[in-house]
């Protein structure tokens, strides 16, 4: 089931809605079905490459799994010095 991101044309109210295949969505706010389906943004590329290395700075640090050995995680560390 996809999460849409939609507008209400009766009330203006901006919202987004896992909706089923086949069913006809409603305004959270007014329940009118004149709703307009919105094009999501996405976030920037730097943005998603931070997010998961801040993601595997806090898994390492809380003894997770990590399948870098130690000299592929220098390489990494040593790829993003010179950046």
């Amino acid at each position: 089931m996809p999460i849409y991101d939609y507008h209400c044309q009766a009330c203006g109210h901006p919202f987004e809605m896992l909706v089923r295949a086949g069913s006809t969505p409603a305004c959270p706010s007014c329940g009118s079905t004149a709703l307009q389906k919105c094009i999501s943004s996405i976030a920037p590329a730097g943005k998603i490459e931070a997010i998961r290395m801040a993601h595997r700075r806090v898994a390492a640090a809380q003894g997770h799994f990590d399948h870098y050995s130690p000299s592929d995680k220098a390489k990494l560390l040593q790829g993003k010095k010179n950046i």
